[in-house]
């Protein structure tokens, strides 16, 4: 039988430690997008961890941006940015205000209001498919850049929040390096992942963009 997941928010100071302990400790939560039309929940099952300035792969690595201002502020909140010019991608703020550590969103099952992510993932094949990557994560749920600072650990409704669900248990979760990142921060296994869960997103090395002649 499974267990009813636990819908309480996820308290600040959950997201207020070490990256490395928050990132693993997100799978089998939930994630709840509440959108006009209804709400739609997600339990994360893929997620990556980025060390702030001790991190090559990180937005923060070279400091304080305009682009990554949330990623210095209070843990707990949404660091939302924009990518190859199409692509929303969603993390959450972690570690002492200040050190812009941040864990990116790989991918997640969704679990309530997969007619209204469906609208929004037209080219899914099926549901496994809807939030299988970071920016397909951020299409079905409707995320862009309009939800950069939001709070998700708070008790009042926001339109995105944090809850407990259901812990994935430790011999249930993996790690291995992360995937499109480059260069010294390309070899840390600092991606996590349930173990042979449908809605995992495939491993990807880095390739380097070819540059138009």
């Amino acid at each position: 039988m499974i267990a009813t997941p636990d819908r309480t928010p996820l308290p600040r100071e959950f997201f207020d430690r070490p990256v490395l302990d928050v990132a693993p400790d997100l799978l089998g939560r939930l994630l709840v997008r509440t959108t006009p039309d209804g709400p739609i929940a997600l339990r994360l099952t893929e997620v990556e961890a980025y060390d702030g300035p001790n991190d090559p792969g990180s937005h923060a690595y070279r400091g304080r941006t305009a682009r990554n201002d949330v990623m210095f502020g209070p843990p707990g909140h949404v660091y939302v940015y924009f990518t190859y010019g199409m692509w929303h991608c969603m993390n959450l703020v972690c570690g002492p205000e200040g050190t812009a550590r941040a864990v990116l969103l790989r991918a997640g099952e969704i679990v309530e209001g997969a007619d209204l992510a469906r609208k929004r993932r037209l080219s899914a094949r099926n549901d496994k498919e809807l939030a299988k990557g970071p920016a397909r994560l951020a299409t079905a749920l409707g995320v862009d850049r309009a939800l950069d600072g939001t709070d998700a650990c708070t008790t009042e409704e926001t339109p995105l929040r944090m809850l407990a669900g259901t812990p994935v248990p430790p011999d249930q979760v993996r790690s291995g390096p992360r995937t499109g990142v480059a260069g010294d921060g390309g070899v840390h296994p600092w991606r996590y992942w349930v173990a042979n869960d449908p809605t995992v997103s495939p491993y990807r090395a880095h390739v380097p963009r070819r540059r138009s002649s």
